[in-house]
C-alpha cells in the first residue's frame, strides 16, 4: 500500500526545544524568539522519514494574536513559518508542505467558535497567504460540524487540496468533541470536495473506532493521534497553556507504531503523529511501514 507519512508534533516539540516556560502564545513565541528551531524540527522529521512538513501556523490566527497585541504580526509570522518548512524541504530535496490552520479562539472548545459564516471570513486571510506557499491546506483539530464547515469553506476557495482533520472524544472515537456523531461531517466533505479526512489530536486507543466511520466516506482517510493522558479541564479554561496537559509515559515509539499499523490495516493511507509524538516515533513508524512492504510517498 502507498502511505503518506506525516510529521509529528510541531508545537509541543518547539516548546520543548525552546526550554522556555509555556505561554498562551504556545509555539508562536518560538518564531519570535528562536526562529531557527522551527526549521530544525522540520528537518528532523524529514530525516526520520516523514514526507510532509506541517507549517507552524496552527495557532497563528489573528483572533489569538489580538489577545497579546500581535495581530499586526500575523502575516509576517505566517511567512516565517512557511519559509522554515520550505527551507527544510529544500534541504531534504523532496516532500510536501501542509499549511496548518487550527481552531479559532481555542482548541477543543467548539462552543466558543464563531458560526460557519463568520468563521469563513475570519479564515480568509490566512488561507490567502498560505495557499501559494504550500501544497496542501491542512485544517486541524476541528471539534464540531459547524466549526469544520467554516474552515473548510474558506480553505476550498483557495483551489489547493484540502485535508480536514477532526478531533474526537477521549472516550468515544465515533463522536466529535462537541458530542456530535463523527459521521455528521460527511455532507461537508462531499459538498466542498475535501480530499482527505483525518482524525487528529485524540487518544490512539479510540481512533480505530473513528476510522470505521470515516472509512465510509468517498475520500482518502487516516489519522495522527496525540500523546496526552487526557484533555484536562485546566486546558479548557480561558487563556490556557500547555502546562495544563500531561504527556503519557507509556506511548513509546514502538507502542505508537502498533496503533498506527492498526490504522493502516483498516485502510488508512495517511498516518503521522500529533502532540507529544516526536521524531523518534515517526522514525520507528517509517521503519515498520517499510518492513511491512508499504511504500512511503
Amino acid at each position: 500500500m502507498v502511505i503518506t507519512l506525516l510529521d509529528g508534533s510541531i508545537g509541543q516539540e518547539l516548546v520543548k526545544r525552546s526550554e522556555d516556560e509555556p505561554t498562551p502564545l504556545w509555539s508562536t513565541a518560538v518564531m519570535l524568539d528562536k526562529p531557527h528551531l522551527v526549521s530544525e524540527v522540520h528537518t528532523d522529521y524529514f530525516d526520520a522519514g516523514s514526507t510532509v512538513a506541517t507549517t507552524n501556523t496552527y495557532a497563528v490566527l489573528r483572533d489569538r494574536l489580538k489577545m497579546v497585541d500581535l495581530e499586526d504580526s500575523a502575516e509576517a509570522l505566517w511567512l516565517t513559518a512557511c519559509n522554515a518548512a520550505r527551507s527544510a524541504r529544500d534541504k531534504h530535496r523532496s516532500g510536501r508542505l501542509a499549511g496548518s490552520i487550527g481552531p479559532l479562539i481555542a482548541s477543543y472548545r467548539p462552543e466558543l467558535c464563531p458560526p460557519a459564516d463568520e468563521a469563513e471570513q475570519l479564515y480568509a486571510d490566512i488561507v490567502t497567504t498560505l495557499a501559494p506557499l504550500v501544497d496542501i491546506l491542512l485544517i486541524e483539530t476541528m471539534s464540531s460540524v459547524d466549526q469544520a464547515e467554516g474552515a473548510v469553506r474558506a480553505a476550498t476557495k483557495s483551489g489547493k487540496p484540502v485535508w480536514l482533520a477532526v478531533s474526537v472524544m477521549d472516550t468515544d472515537g465515533t463522536r466529535l468533541r462537541s458530542g456530535e456523531p463523527l459521521g455528521g461531517i460527511a455532507p461537508i466533505v462531499e459538498q466542498y470536495g475535501v480530499e482527505a479526512v483525518l482524525i487528529n489530536c485524540s487518544p490512539p486507543e479510540v481512533i480505530a473506532d473513528g476510522l470505521s466511520v470515516i472509512s465510509e466516506f468517498s475520500t482518502a482517510f487516516g489519522a495522527y493521534g496525540n500523546g496526552f493522558t487526557e484533555i484536562a479541564s485546566g486546558f479548557l479554561e480561558e487563556k490556557p497553556t500547555v502546562a495544563a496537559l500531561e504527556a503519557r509515559t507509556d506511548l513509546s515509539p514502538e507502542v505508537y507504531a502498533d496503533f498506527a499499523m492498526q490504522w493502516v490495516g483498516l485502510g488508512a493511507t495517511i498516518v503521522g503523529g500529533c502532540c507529544e509524538v516526536g521524531p523518534a516515533h515517526i522514525r520507528h513508524l517509517a521503519q515498520r511501514l517499510r518492513q511491512s512492504g508499504h511504500t512511503i510517498v
